[in-house]
């Protein structure tokens, strides 16, 4: 056993200038590489997280601008809508007051021409009354058969 003892002592003689190379190369490749490479990683993530803590920001800023423009869009969509209901409203109200004037100039026309028409009918009256007496004394001799001595006697007087 104190052979294999010595064997390994001499063996971990040998190995030292190993494991001081193996540490001296590790320092330096830590120092040379791996820092770097760490710190390469490490800005990285922190602009990858930082690029995606800004879109978040970015979006939600859009969301409330999109919700801030739907809402302006909707208030905009309302008042257009009363604007066109008033219009509606007083076009409604401009056709009423039309119409009723129109009404009332027909009723006046209408009434004009009614008084006008019974002013001519008792002229019409008035102007065949007189004849129409001896029409009909006419016509009854003339369908009596009391010939057309009848019609030349008097002139058309009953």
């Amino acid at each position: 056993m104190g052979a294999i003892l010595s064997q390994l002592g001499h063996l971990f003689v040998q190995s030292i200038p190993t494991v001081i190379f193996v540490f001296v190369l590790l320092v330096i490749l830590s120092r040379i590489f791996f820092r770097p490479l760490i710190g390469v990683l490490k800005q990285r993530e922190a602009m990858t997280t930082g690029a995606l803590a800004r879109a978040r920001e970015q979006t939600a800023a859009a969301e409330a601008k999109t919700r801030e423009y739907e809402l302006a869009f909707q208030t905009a969509r309302q008042e257009v809508y009363r604007q066109r209901e008033a219009d509606r409203q007083a076009g409604l109200k401009e056709r009423e007051v039309t119409l009723q004037k129109a009404r009332e100039q027909a009723d006046v026309l209408v009434r004009d021409a009614q008084l006008e028409l019974a002013a001519q009918v008792e002229a019409a009256k008035r102007e065949m009354a007189p004849s129409s007496k001896s029409m009909a004394s006419e016509i009854m001799e003339a369908v009596l058969g009391n010939g057309p001595s009848a019609s030349n006697r008097g002139g058309g007087r009953p």
